[in-house]
């Protein structure tokens, strides 16, 4: 009678499991993560290099470089100050597990100065990327999870480093901070002769005229 009762209620379990709306386990998914850039409005920055290490220990370089996210959104008020949207194309980290920490090297355009950092990723943003694919969005149930996780690093003059996730919602949730330490090589880590890979924007430039850098504020 007892054995009965078990395989019951595992048949009950299963089929509760298989009928969960939510649950995007068989929702086509890829089976890596991306690294996507982002920077405050007008603060222009240069990604030089990135480097992961995995939730097993495993170092892969060079996973990601070049322009962030950006906008124009005009001079009516000081979009810099905080975080615009958050967002843009991201490449993938081809072969790693989940990510445990992320390191960063960027130019930021409008000081000028290059920083690097390594960011501690917390076992929760863990969990919300592998929900982003494993489950689906509480308010579309009947569209797929999402198709791959993303890791989101936005950079931010005077070293400020902060990293957001997307939830099964695509909503980005901040997860990390990390304050960054100057380059002592310079840009290009000294191999391009002190130069920066783009000179200060028409438009940042006004922008930094009329409300300065909001040093802070991120």
């Amino acid at each position: 009678m007892r054995v009965f009762i078990a395989l019951l209620g595992a048949q009950l379990l299963t089929g509760c499991l298989a009928s969960d709306p939510l649950s995007g386990k068989n929702d086509p998914k890829d089976p890596w993560w991306e690294m996507g850039f982002t920077q405050p409005y007008y603060m222009k920055v240069w990604v030089e290099d990135t480097a992961v290490e995995d939730i097993n220990g495993q170092l892969f370089h060079r996973t990601g470089g070049g322009s962030a996210a950006d906008g124009d959104p005009g001079y009516q008020k000081e979009w810099a100050r905080g975080w615009g949207g958050v967002g843009g194309n991201g490449k993938s980290v081809v072969g790693a597990d989940l990510p445990k920490r992320i390191y960063v090297r960027w130019q930021s355009i409008v000081e000028p100065q290059t920083y690097r950092a390594w960011v501690d990723i917390p076992e929760e943003a863990r969990k919300i990327m592998l929900a982003s694919t494993h489950r689906r969005c509480p308010k579309t149930p009947h569209q797929t999870a999402r198709y791959m996780a993303s890791v989101y690093l936005g950079l931010a003059p005077g070293g400020v480093v902060q990293v957001w996730v997307r939830d099964e919602c695509r909503n980005t949730i901040k997860v990390a901070r990390a304050q960054a330490e100057v380059e002592p090589l310079g840009p290009d880590q000294g191999k391009n002769n002190g130069r920066y890979a783009y000179k200060i924007s028409e438009k940042s430039k006004r922008y930094i005229e009329q409300y300065g850098i909001p040093y802070g504020s991120w």
